[in-house]
């Protein structure tokens, strides 16, 4: 798995495998079981997790105790709560939704690495900007967009996820209810409309 890691950062930058090998001794390697909760809201982390195999997902609960996904991780992604990298208490829970198999990193993994490897720096800074891009862009369509807009929106953000999250977490991650989704996908149904 370890080897997994390598070959993402080998195809965004140019890393020897002594490079690596050097930057790597903090990893760890995890299993989680399916619906296992690997991280409480008010936690205080000090890790973030790239997922090999499986599907995490990050999410709050309202004092209504009603859902609101934030994101969802499969393999090749990253997630991690941004408040731990300020020693502050966790926003989010983040559960595994498959059995799932991660790399633990630190939350100065990236920072630190860019030190010893300094062609890490300019993918550290793309990954920041991307996950802010990510944000406004969702702010954004949870504001303004449709529902139909959001769902395809998140077909194209997640193409493969359509039959491994059940509906009703789509939704929850769309901002909108689960027969309010069944509707958006019978109307793109009627349009012959086919998930990619």
């Amino acid at each position: 798995m370890i080897d997994q890691f390598k070959n993402y950062l080998k195809e965004k930058i140019q890393i020897t495998d002594e490079q690596f090998d050097s930057i790597s001794t903090d990893l760890k390697i995890k299993k989680f079981d399916k619906n296992e909760i690997i991280q409480y809201t008010g936690d205080i982390t000090k890790h973030g997790f790239f997922v090999c195999k499986g599907l995490l997902r990050a999410y709050s609960i309202d004092s209504k105790g009603k859902e609101h996904i934030l994101q969802f991780a499969p393999e090749n992604w990253l997630i991690s709560d941004r408040n731990s990298m300020n020693n502050e208490a966790s926003v989010f829970f983040i559960d595994a939704i498959e059995a799932t198999e991660v790399i633990i990193m630190p939350n100065d993994f990236m920072e630190q690495a860019a030190i010893q490897v300094p062609c890490l720096q300019p993918m550290h800074t793309r990954l920041l900007n991307n996950s802010i891009r990510f944000m406004q862009k969702r702010i954004n369509m949870l504001l303004s967009a449709t529902a139909e807009e959001r769902y395809l929106d998140f077909i194209k953000l997640y193409p493969n996820l359509t039959l491994r999250v059940p509906q009703w977490m789509i939704a929850s991650y769309l901002g909108i209810t689960p027969e309010s989704l069944s509707r958006v996908r019978k109307e793109l149904a009627n349009k012959h409309f086919r998930p990619s």
